[in-house]
């Protein structure tokens, strides 16, 4: 299973999975849910590469996370990754986490995101589910907590 630009291989592939010995293979009924989040990353490399007016490769740095895999890392128990719906990445290319956001934040509902998170100023978080509170839609998470909006780390 893959797009043009992903592929299921780096969609689930973990240094940490691989370090620890977990086994973070795709089950099959999250399939589904995965090739959506590729083509939600497929949305977002073309609008970006758009409005660069230049190819802007995206780097998958996490995508799919079993269960024991996102406890590895520290990562939320209500995290969609575990889902297969969400991906954490940059694009160099294009600019820094903080302007991809700025960038992103007006056309998520255009792209099919639904939740858009700048992490730490070190990363994009994307993921095609909408969260229950609509506010938490567009957010940034720094080391002074979490905040509404798209804000520098």
């Amino acid at each position: 299973m893959s797009t043009p630009h992903f592929n299921l291989a780096e969609f689930c592939a973990s240094d940490i999975a691989a370090r620890r010995g977990i086994d973070n293979t795709l089950p099959a009924e999250l399939e589904a849910a995965a090739l959506q989040t590729l083509e939600m990353m497929e949305r977002i490399r073309a609008y970006l590469s758009t409005i660069a007016s230049r190819d802007v490769p995206i780097l998958l740095s996490s995508g799919y996370r079993c269960p024991a895999l996102n406890l590895a890392v520290g990562s939320s128990s209500t995290s969609d990754h575990p889902r297969a719906s969400a991906a954490d990445w940059t694009a160099p290319a294009f600019g820094t986490p903080a302007e991809i956001c700025g960038a992103l934040a007006p056309q998520v509902s255009v792209l099919g995101i639904g939740q858009l998170i700048h992490e730490f100023g070190r990363w994009v978080h994307t993921s095609w589910r909408v969260p229950m509170i609509l506010a938490n839609r567009v957010i940034t998470i720094n080391v002074a907590g979490i905040s509404r909006g798209i804000n520098e780390a």
